[in-house]
């Protein structure tokens, strides 16, 4: 221990001796540091870290199983009959999103509600900070309604006052009695503003079999219980439903997923290509020191002749200068692990929709033993090569020699550590260049409408229970009468169903004129849309043919039907559709097609999810049955296109609600240009990392082979004063510095094509409307690392033209 200190303590003599060298040497590894701490920070907190649940392997995700989805919403009569048969889970409980009005304090407030099961919370092992959860009896139709408030309400709106529990809260205008606290962040949600019983909830569709509401559920394994004995037991009871429910169940069945696994998603492949990504900046990074330690070690040997000289044994050396290299890779550590907080922040405030979990992203005790790992290992990465070339064979002669150049071993070594750094820059900016080419790609896409100066909003009202279908009518059309009155609007329209790159909504369809299929499974399915005349000119999609919907489609003549042109090509081929029958029996409409418009990309930008379930349908809202309405009598989504700035006419649009109801909330507020931006976050992600990766390998490769390249010149200055003394031209001195820094770099190149022919195959799901081996993207990153390499060189080379013989000759 008493030699370690004596190693540390002459290294940092060393060292401040040498304050030029560690400062670019701390920078250069602190760049490389940071920016792996901060994608492993990221790494750590959505794919590492277990959820923040007791023994969170027992929780699974259960799905509903259909032709068009592996994994989809549940029927609430499926859920009851999963609940009572199986025998795999100790708990099994069900949720679905909601918003509720609280009024009667205060101003009207939008609260985020999550209808449950009585045995979710336990399913999730969640203790409540106050009160108690809700009993089974609870979880019933007809029973007293009850709810448990989100902490996060519970301490803002009611300053964490345990008088809370029983009292009445108003939601959508019924009353509630409070029976506990609840955390509002849990990692599978939004922020949770109130939780209320899903069995209560009585709505003829929420209880049809046929008809899955958005519900969705979560199981705890009983213990003993394996993954594959529980997906057994649920297949079991899947083929049993089909058996006993053949019209709803035909087709249908059950999938599991690990909790964990469903929260991260398809982001994990993502995750991993980027670490691997900054990797390459990180071992870029210690060439270029490795270099530089090979350079500073010439000006060394005598010190290390002299030391083994009086006795120093090899290994004494090596780790004195072992100790030097960990000092600055901690040093370099200390100044990344500050980067990348500041990095981590970055990539969670530019691209937050991209990446789950981001909540629980952030530097903890994982990240920072991975940071001192990193910083210790990288010391010795880039030490240990330059130790053990200063352990010189021949002590007598390098205690004679002059200093006058070094060894061809060392500029060997030198070169190959080039030839690393550009290969791997060039694999990370073609990687780069792929991501760039596809986003650019991306946005091309026509994504079937115009988002410019669209805004899309919800607005919620509080409805009396006993409301009737025609008063619902009504209410909404008056407020539609009202926001086209607002000024600044241009069309506005109602939005039921689907709102395009956000959720989604199929029905089961089939032709007139064509066999009716023997169950609802069998049938096509098509996404839906529940709109009003102005949405079609809102979103600006192209009518192709036929008409879209006008005042006349309402409540009292036949209804009608809009096909968009991937419906049209599909089933009808060669076909015009217009005039044909659609029955849609989920919704109990037979509507004639009136019309086709433009396909609208409801996937996102270039998505290539649900290729089979393209076709779309819009349907006039007010034709809708009367049966449907209690479903929209709390508040829908509207659709604004505007003459300025978007958000210009959301003061305007609350006004106009307050006119036809003052307990109306107008939430979710987006620019449609947003929504669209989000729908390819993860390749914006993957192309901003990947840009800000491959350009430090750029800057660091161009620093590696510059440093290189003008340290060698200066070993060569005798050389070339011999040269130039012996009738060289300058032209022949740039063409000898320049050319000897171009093959070194070429030759990286080179094996860095090679390398990226293989490696951008990881990215290929990433990557949109250009191929993995795009030629044109190969060919520009080599030129422009070429380049690149050519500057780096000629800098030195200009130098070395410029030597005067007569002062190189006495050199040294």
């Amino acid at each position: 221990m008493r030699n370690f200190w004596q190693d540390v303590r002459f290294g940092l003599r060393v060292l401040s001796k040498s304050s030029g060298f560690a400062a670019v040497a701390i920078l250069t590894l602190a760049l490389g540091i940071g920016a792996n701490t901060a994608l492993f920070s990221v790494v750590n907190g959505v794919l590492l870290n277990p959820l923040p649940f007791p023994n969170p392997d027992e929780l699974l995700a259960v799905y509903s199983k259909t032709s068009s989805f592996g994994q989809s919403s549940i029927s609430y009569p499926n859920f009851l009959d999963w609940h009572k048969d199986n025998t795999s889970f100790s708990s099994l409980g069900a949720f679905r999103s909601e918003s509720y009005n609280l009024t009667g304090i205060g101003e009207p407030e939008r609260l985020n509600c999550q209808m449950v099961s009585a045995e979710f919370l336990p399913a999730l092992g969640i203790p409540l900070p106050l009160g108690r959860n809700f009993r089974p009896e609870e979880d019933k139709a007809g029973a007293a309604p009850v709810a448990l408030l989100g902490d996060r309400l519970w301490k803002g709106k009611f300053a964490a006052s345990p008088d809370i529990l029983g009292r009445s809260l108003t939601l959508n205008g019924k009353s509630y009695t409070v029976v506990g606290v609840a955390p509002s962040r849990l990692p599978v949600f939004s922020p949770i503003d109130v939780y209320v019983p899903i069995g209560q909830w009585t709505d003829p569709t929420f209880r049809d079999r046929h008809i899955s509401m958005g519900m969705n559920s979560i199981g705890r394994l009983k213990p003993g219980v394996s993954f594959e004995q529980a997906r057994a037991d649920m297949d079991r009871i899947g083929r049993n439903l089909e058996a006993a429910y053949p019209d709803s169940n035909k087709g249908t069945g059950i999938t599991l997923v690990p909790l964990k696994t469903d929260v991260v998603g398809d982001v994990r492949g993502i995750l991993l290509v980027l670490l691997g990504a900054v990797g390459f900046v990180l071992l870029i990074a210690c060439a270029n020191v490795a270099n530089l330690l090979l350079a500073r070690s010439t000006g060394r040997a005598r010190e290390f002749a002299i030391r083994s000289a009086l006795g120093a044994s090899p290994a004494r050396v090596i780790r004195q200068l072992l100790t030097e290299s960990v000092m600055l890779g901690v040093g370099g550590g200390v100044i990344g692990l500050l980067l990348a907080k500041w990095g981590t922040r970055a990539i969670l405030a530019a691209l937050p929709a991209a990446l789950p979990r981001s909540e629980e992203i952030g530097i903890d005790s994982h990240v920072l033993l991975f940071t001192v790992g990193v910083s210790v290992l990288t010391g010795i990465l880039f030490g240990l090569v330059p130790a053990i070339k200063t352990l010189r064979p021949d002590m007598h002669e390098t205690l004679k020699e002059g200093g006058r150049g070094s060894s061809g071993a060392r500029h060997r070594t030198q070169n190959v550590f080039v030839i690393v750094e550009m290969a791997m820059a060039l694999v990370l900016l073609i990687g780069a260049g792929l991501m760039i080419r596809s986003l650019a790609a991306l946005w091309r896409v026509n994504p079937g409408f115009d988002s410019r100066q669209v805004l899309t909003y919800d607005v919620s009202f509080t409805s009396p229970a006993d409301i009737t279908a025609d008063q619902l009518r009504a209410k909404y059309r008056e407020t539609l009468r009202q926001f086209e009155n607002v000024p600044g609007v241009e069309n506005v329209s109602l939005m039921g169903g689907s709102l395009p790159m956000t959720g989604d909504s199929e029905v089961p369809f089939w032709i007139e004129g064509q066999p009716k299929p023997a169950n609802q499974n069998e049938m096509p399915f098509a996404l839906f849309y529940l709109v009003t005349p102005g949405y079609q000119q809102a979103m600006r999609i192209p009518l192709e043919r036929g008409r879209f919907f006008n005042a006349r489609d309402d409540e009292r003549t036949p209804a009608a039907a809009v096909i968009d042109s991937s419906f049209a090509r599909k089933y009808f081929p060669g076909q015009d559709p217009v005039g044909k029958r659609l029955h849609l029996s989920l919704l109990e409409m037979q509507p004639e097609i009136v019309g086709v418009i433009g396909h609208v990309e409801h996937w996102g930008l270039g998505s290539r999810e649900h290729q089979d379930l393209q076709s779309q349908i819009y349907l006039s809202v007010w034709q809708v049955p009367d049966r449907f309405w209690p479903l929209l009598a709390n508040g829908v989504g509207w659709v604004a296109r505007t003459t300025g700035a978007p958000t210009s006419i959301v003061s305007g649009i609350r006004e106009a609600e307050a006119k036809v109801d003052a307990t109306a909330v107008t939430y979710n507020v987006r620019p449609m240009e947003e929504i669209v931006a989000n729908s390819i976050a993860k390749q914006r992600l993957a192309m901003i990392l990947l840009s800000v990766f491959s350009t430090l390998a750029l800057v660091l490769s161009a620093i590696g082979i510059y440093g290189v390249i003008s340290y060698l010149t200066g070993q060569r200055t005798h050389e070339i004063g011999i040269r130039v003394a012996l009738g060289a031209s300058a032209s022949d001195v740039l063409r000898m510095i320049v050319g000897e820094g171009m093959r070194i770099a070429l030759i990286g190149v080179g094996i860095g094509i090679v390398a990226a022919l293989g490696l951008t195959r990881l990215i290929t799901k990433l990557i949109f409307g250009v191929g993995a081996n795009d030629p044109l993207t190969f060919v520009g990153v080599a030129v422009l690392l070429s380049s690149v390499a050519l500057i780096a060189c000629y800098i030195p080379a200009r130098r070395a033209m410029r030597v005067d013989p007569i002062i190189a000759l006495r050199y040294e």
